[in-house]
């Protein structure tokens, strides 16, 4: 007889981010002249802008780096 505690399904562990796309995608960010720096500060991830700072969480930054540098680059063509 199978014994229940088997049947149990753990939680799924949450996805951690990738700390190397994220300096990649800084650091092209500061390339293409959307952001002037990047970096953690408390946890959460820091992208310097001419006119404003935006604290993310290190997956959040990722995907906003992205949608940036995407929108840029097609701007520049």
């Amino acid at each position: 007889m199978p014994d229940p505690i088997d049947n149990h399904h753990p939680e799924p562990e949450a996805v951690e981010p990738d700390y190397n796309q994220l300096n990649t995608l800084g650091n092209r960010a500061i390339t293409l002249g959307v952001i002037v720096g990047h970096g953690y500060r408390g946890g959460d991830y820091e992208l310097l802008q001419r006119d404003q700072v935006v604290l993310l969480k290190p997956q959040e930054a990722i995907a906003y780096l992205q949608t940036l540098i995407q929108s840029t680059e097609q701007l520049n063509g």
